[in-house]
């Protein structure tokens, strides 16, 4: 049987004044898959996620997300994705709690099920004992948990995690690992961008390497590892742009 899609893109330009930052993109990403996009700083990452989630318009080229047209059918793609952005988002005079319903309400859900998903997250994500404080006096890597755990309020079809575990420690990434993975299991679509390459290499069911905002590899990390050598997918990254990712960021 023929896995489907989740997204098309064909082309996808996208030039800010005399930068290029995304340069005739085409990629498909499947349904069901964990898609590992990486890339050093300013290779084009999250302006790639900014245009797929609506946010910003592509230059040209055309995308399809959930079978909807991008720049035709907004309405349409927001009602199926959730979006976990590169800079933290929240309002920090809320909880924990109180952040997670307010995207609730925003994508005009019943009370019931807000109630009953942010708890449901809020336990996944191991911050029962700090929902209901101010957030504000979290860590950076609380915060970055409210945010995935916002992203996915809706319970989106496809999810774009924009350096999802940046700031938590390793035992906080670790289960964050687990809850993606879990999400995935239950059918649902996952771009995720990092700069920690060992988590692509154990999330990712495929990756593609951006640089200069062209795609420059893309496969599984074992075949990528297989067919650039090297002893693991960081060493094909440093190989193929140059640049240690952790240099990059």
């Amino acid at each position: 049987m023929n896995q489907r899609n989740a997204i098309e893109i064909d082309g996808l330009v996208k030039r800010f004044e005399d930068i290029t930052a995304v340069d005739g993109l085409s990629l498909e990403i499947r349904e069901g898959e964990i898609f590992g996009l990486l890339g050093p700083n300013g290779a084009g990452k999250s302006t790639i996620i900014n245009i797929l989630s609506g946010l910003i318009e592509p230059t040209s080229g055309s995308a399809m997300v959930g079978g909807f047209d991008i720049t035709k059918q907004p309405g349409k793609v927001r009602e199926l994705i959730g979006v976990c952005p590169q800079h933290s988002a929240y309002y920090k005079y809320l909880t924990g709690r109180e952040n997670i319903k307010l995207f609730g309400d925003l994508h005009g859900m019943p009370k019931v099920l807000i109630n009953k998903r942010s708890a449901q997250l809020i336990e996944k994500i191991g911050l029962e004992e700090a929902a209901d404080r101010k957030s504000g006096d979290y860590s950076g890597g609380m915060v970055r948990r409210i945010n995935l755990a916002m992203a996915l309020i809706n319970d989106p079809e496809i999810a774009f995690l924009d350096e999802p575990t940046v700031a938590m420690d390793p035992q906080s990434r670790r289960a964050t690992w687990d809850f993606i993975e879990e999400f995935r299991q239950s059918g649902k679509t996952v771009i995720l961008t990092t700069h920690y390459i060992e988590e692509a290499e154990e999330l990712a069911d495929r990756v593609g390497i951006i640089d200069h905002g062209k795609l420059i590899a893309l496969d599984t990390p074992r075949a990528l590892i297989d067919t650039n050598g090297g002893e693991n997918l960081e060493d094909v990254f440093i190989g193929l742009t140059g640049r240690n990712i952790r240099e990059a960021v």
